[in-house]
């Protein structure tokens, strides 16, 4: 309990010493901004090295090599994609139609950050709210605490230098699910950006905050017939195995179209795939299986795919880079259809791109509705098929999905916290940046006066106007046009009033 209640108050106080910061950070200039958002992510990126060892270190997950890839992707692929973008003062002037919008900074940022991705995700949430001249303070998961505090370190460290007010950049110490609770629901946390578990992503959106989360992945990838196989099995395996598969983007099953299943078959365990049936698939779901929750072992998470098989009693080659579990069905039933954050795919074989497609959907609606698919093709109509009637908001062609999905291998925005959209419970489909951080202030000159009296039928000459013991009964509360009337305009307007009161018309 007195662990419980220091989080709460570490909470508080680091939102209050944000709140400051953020106040007088909101008046500084662009050039300004963008001169600290450099800062920090130069000082991230010349740390990548180091912050992976200390992830990989703390939480027992994932690949260092990987995750330095990660750090870079965040410090400088997504430093690179916001540097430009205009997130002080007038951001668009709309001279036709006398509009001007106006960036206004949200304020505290509440990021949740996961054990999975430690120190990227808080390189990427740190630079894209202060660039929108926000503040942040991250609730790291409770494994990995110290990395993510280095990380917030390096870049608070950096933007101080750079000349933004202390207290810009901060993270808990203590994180509890109390102390978290109370980050996301103070009354001056602006937004939240949640990444993490189900359970944390759900409680974002019960805080009566805005929030931007993402949750699970469970990503399908299709080979269908006309794929290049090879590149296809290539891309595949590289995804699932990138840092052990724990991103929500990697790709989780294998759909193969029937007539090239023994040429993808052939192709993944040349790129170090490993397929396991019959006693091993049991002993594999052993060892993964959570016997309390039926989901997947936090124990297996991130884990080398040959590591996982040791302790299912597997004999397989030391670099194994996937293992491969042969599937018929999804759901419940089939504990392999779901997402898996480790190095394992299920791999399902179908006649035909509906039947694919048709499975494809089952597995989304399973988990994973809304976030991304993969298909390796060279039939554009069927690319297209996918692409409109998926329920995905990513659509990736003829890539890895691990990576493209973040914008890494696809022109998409570099971003690690993908909305998967209202099918998957959250209000954008983005890869979130830092525009999704800011608000737009709008100012709008009149440019159609407003006339009492008048109404749209009557102004074109129309005949919906009656009249009920002399009284004209047309709403008097509708706008005038916004030019001026001509001469035939005023001819039909009279017209039409004689018409309606059945006048005979005199004279011209």
């Amino acid at each position: 309990m007195d662990r419980d209640l220091a989080s709460v108050q570490e909470a508080r106080d680091l939102v209050r010493r944000a709140d400051e910061a953020q106040r007088a950070f909101a008046r500084v200039t662009q050039a300004e901004t963008d001169r600290v958002v450099e800062a920090m992510g130069r000082a991230a990126s010349a740390e990548a090295e180091r912050l992976a060892r200390l992830a990989v270190d703390e939480t027992g997950i994932g690949r260092y090599e990987d995750k330095i890839l990660k750090n870079r992707f965040a410090a400088d692929d997504v430093l690179r994609y916001i540097l430009p973008l205009k997130t002080v003062g007038i951001i668009r002037d709309l001279p036709e139609i006398k509009v001007k919008e106006l960036a206004v900074p949200m304020g505290v940022v509440a990021a949740l950050i996961p054990v999975t991705n430690p120190t990227s995700t808080a390189i990427y949430k740190a630079l894209i709210s202060v660039k929108g001249r926000n503040a942040i303070v991250m609730s790291p998961h409770p494994r990995a605490v110290k990395c993510i505090n280095e990380a917030a370190r390096i870049m608070a460290d950096a933007a101080e230098r750079a000349g933004a007010p202390r207290d810009l950049v901060l993270a808990m110490s203590a994180p509890t699910l109390e102390g978290t609770q109370e980050l996301m629901r103070h009354r001056k946390t602006a937004v939240i950006l949640a990444t993490g578990g189900s359970d944390m992503v759900r409680a974002a959106y019960s805080s009566g905050k805005p929030a931007f989360g993402v949750g699970p992945g469970n990503v399908p990838a299709i080979i269908e017939r006309t794929a290049d196989v090879a590149k296809a099995a290539s891309d595949i395996v590289a995804g699932k195995s990138f840092d052990n598969g724990v991103l929500c983007s990697a790709e989780n099953s294998v759909i193969c179209d029937a007539p090239v299943d023994a040429e993808a078959r052939r192709e993944l365990k040349r790129q170090g795939a490993v397929f396991v049936a019959g006693d091993a698939r049991d002993a594999l779901q052993q060892v993964m299986q959570d016997s309390r929750t039926g989901g997947i072992s936090h124990a297996i998470v991130g884990l080398p795919a040959a590591e996982i098989a040791a302790r299912a009693g597997l004999d397989v080659p030391a670099d194994t880079r996937a293992l491969v579990v042969e599937c018929q069905a999804v759901g419940t039933d089939e504990f392999f259809s779901r997402e898996k954050l480790s190095p394992v795919l299920a791999y399902y074989v179908e006649d035909g791109w509906e039947k694919c497609c048709e499975r494809s959907i089952e597995l989304l609606q399973y988990g994973g509705v809304g976030h991304s698919l993969v298909i390796h093709s060279r039939d554009e109509h069927v690319i297209m098929r996918f692409f409109e009637e998926k329920p995905a908001f990513r659509i990736l062609v003829n890539t890895m999905a691990a990576m493209g999905a973040t914008g890494y291998t696809t022109g998409l925005a570099p971003a690690l916290t993908l909305g998967p959209g209202t099918l998957g419970g959250s209000s954008t489909s983005d890869n979130i940046s830092a525009l999704h951080l800011i608000n737009v202030k709008r100012l709008a000159y009149e440019i159609r006066p407003y006339r009492s009296g008048r109404t749209d039928a009557q102004t074109h000459g129309g005949t919906e106007a009656r009249t009920h013991g002399g009284t004209d009964t047309a709403t008097k509360e509708q706008a005038a046009p916004a030019a001026p009337l001509s001469a035939e305009d005023v001819r039909a307007i009279v017209e039409g009033f004689l018409g309606a009161r059945q006048l005979t018309r005199r004279g011209t």
